[in-house]
């Protein structure tokens, strides 16, 4: 089985993790941070909002069963691309909606992505950057996998997640893993 990684942000990690666990040919999603100056950062530190970073996720994906351009585009389907520098009440640009292509294929699949969701939302436009390269940093242990754990129970992410998986389950059924 081939696989191929992306890597995107849009708001909390732990909503977008929740979304692409669901996804049909999704293999692994791994919370992290990217896109900033600081070596090693900490969750505490990029919250400040002074690293530079973006609270984002590595997807790892069989590209036979989902490919690149519907991860692109389950992305784009499952936040608000137009918010600049947040996602609902998380504020700072360590929210913000970006993309960090791995190589020159993906950055077109991204432009691709971005120009698909602008044509179908008139009046509104993606504010969502295509952003690299840049070093990636895990996520700190406690934070994998944390809307399949006991974590699940924090208010904020019940009160976010499920509309993103309502999304994703009206727009890419087909996608959706039961």
């Amino acid at each position: 089985m081939a696989q191929e990684q992306a890597i995107i942000a849009g708001g909390c990690f732990w909503c977008t993790e929740a979304v692409f666990n669901d996804v049909v040919g999704v293999n692994e999603v791994e919370s992290g941070y990217i896109g900033g100056s600081v070596p090693d950062p900490t969750y505490k530190a990029v919250c400040s909002g002074t690293t530079g970073h973006a609270e984002a996720i590595r997807v790892t994906f069989d590209p036979a069963v989902v490919s690149l351009p519907e991860v692109y585009d389950m992305f784009m389907g499952t936040h608000d691309p137009s918010q600049l520098n947040r996602q609902g009440n998380d504020v700072g640009t360590q929210y913000r909606s970006a993309i960090f292509p791995l190589d020159d294929a993906q950055r077109a699949e991204a432009e691709a992505a971005i120009a698909r969701w602008n044509e179908g939302h008139p009046g509104s436009r993606a504010v969502t950057t295509i952003e690299g390269p840049a070093p990636w940093y895990p996520a700190e242990d406690y934070h994998q996998g944390y809307w399949e754990g006991e974590g699940q129970r924090n208010s904020y992410c019940l009160a976010v997640i499920p509309p993103k998986l309502m999304k994703l389950r009206k727009s890419f059924a087909a996608k959706v893993k039961t």
